[in-house]
């Protein structure tokens, strides 16, 4: 029993690896199974097709969205940013498929449609409650519309900022340090809603998470 929860483990994050290389559509159930030198009557033995292995992933992706995404425990403050910020990026780079594919993925399964839609909803919910912890805090100056609306621009950030980077950006550039620009952009969003006392601060956050990004490549002669 333990080594059939090894190989299914198994299976699921070389089927990550594998989703993340290479993008979801490009990898089979065959090409899983070729690389973890296993045969794919042993895979199937465990999944029954490839919507079930993207299935369990955004199991552990929900899990990991939602262990986090709850108001602050202590006073809010700039280091509560940084956190809900870094570790909101770093499970998007984890998962990074799942934004990078996610017309797809969500075409072809119905039910995680739903599922994400589902979920993208509690985080918006429980990402209002933490702007306005901020706001509570006299961090940020916004209205409880204002908070709304930026909750889903960064929303929007945040989810597409993988796709972002695998189309605009060089191929080198595409790593988890680039994902550090995404959390600039979402802190710029905020910039026009700090007020005096803590604007040093959060620009002093700002740089600290800015990242250059190339050009976009020049045209051929």
């Amino acid at each position: 029993m333990v080594a059939c929860m090894k190989t299914r483990s198994r299976i699921v994050q070389a089927s990550l690896e594998l989703f993340n290389l290479q993008g979801e559509r490009s990898v089979s159930t065959n090409h899983i199974a070729a690389f973890m030198n296993i045969s794919p009557g042993n895979l199937y033995y465990h999944f029954a097709n490839k919507q079930q292995i993207v299935a369990v992933l955004f199991d552990e992706y929900e899990a990991m969205l939602e262990d986090f995404l709850g108001p602050p425990l202590g006073p809010p403050g700039l280091e509560a940013k940084r956190y809900y910020l870094e570790t909101l990026m770093s499970s998007t780079w984890k998962y990074r498929f799942l934004h990078r594919d996610l017309e797809h993925l969500l075409e072809s399964d119905p039910a995680l449609r739903v599922r994400y839609q589902q979920l993208s909803q509690r985080c918006q919910v429980n990402a209002c409650l933490i702007f306005q912890s901020f706001v509570d805090a006299g961090i940020l100056s916004m209205r409880s519309h204002e908070v709304e609306a930026m909750v889903l621009n960064a929303w929007i950030v945040i989810t597409s900022w993988v796709r972002h980077l695998s189309v605009a950006v060089e191929t080198a550039q595409l790593n988890e340090q680039s994902m550090r620009r995404g959390v600039y952009q979402v802190l710029m969003l905020e910039q026009g809603y700090v007020t005096p006392p803590w604007r040093e601060a959060m620009d002093a956050l700002c740089t600290e998470f800015y990242v250059p990004l190339n050009r976009a490549p020049q045209l051929p002669d």
